[in-house]
């Protein structure tokens, strides 16, 4: 991959997405965050992130709402999504849109950090395999 990945994590609560921003940085990635979804949902319209990590229930768009944009915006993105309100329905719906892992919280960060090094190498063996980007 060229240059840092892009991770985008989007969560209504500051204190989540400082938390995951000092640890991601440290694994060398570029980090954006948004604790506001419409703002979030702006950022995704204009730039491609490589893992979006979101929480389910916000305020305006939710998590399962931004899965969705992101997925039609850039397919080969890889979304990730956390919640203090894990249910199965929830569970199936997401996986339905395709997201790439689903996590309850209070969220270890080493399984956040694992979790986006997998998403990160399958999108590249994707890609590897297939020369032609998916969005162009």
């Amino acid at each position: 991959m060229e240059g840092k990945a892009k991770i985008l994590i989007v969560d209504d609560e500051e204190i989540v997405c400082n938390m995951a921003k000092r640890c991601l940085e440290q694994e060398g990635y570029e980090v954006t965050t948004f604790v506001d979804s419409t703002r979030a949902m702006a950022a995704i319209k204009e730039e491609r992130f490589d893992v979006v990590i979101t929480d389910l229930k916000m305020k305006e768009i939710d998590g399962l709402q931004l899965l969705e944009f992101t997925k039609t915006r850039w397919p080969d993105t890889r979304v990730i999504m956390l919640t203090a309100f894990a249910t199965l329905e929830t569970a199936m719906e997401a996986v339905h849109k395709k997201v790439f892992d689903y996590f309850a919280k209070p969220l270890r960060i080493t399984d956040l950090k694992a979790s986006v090094n997998r998403a990160l190498k399958e999108r590249n063996e994707i890609k590897e395999g297939n020369p032609h980007d998916q969005t162009e």
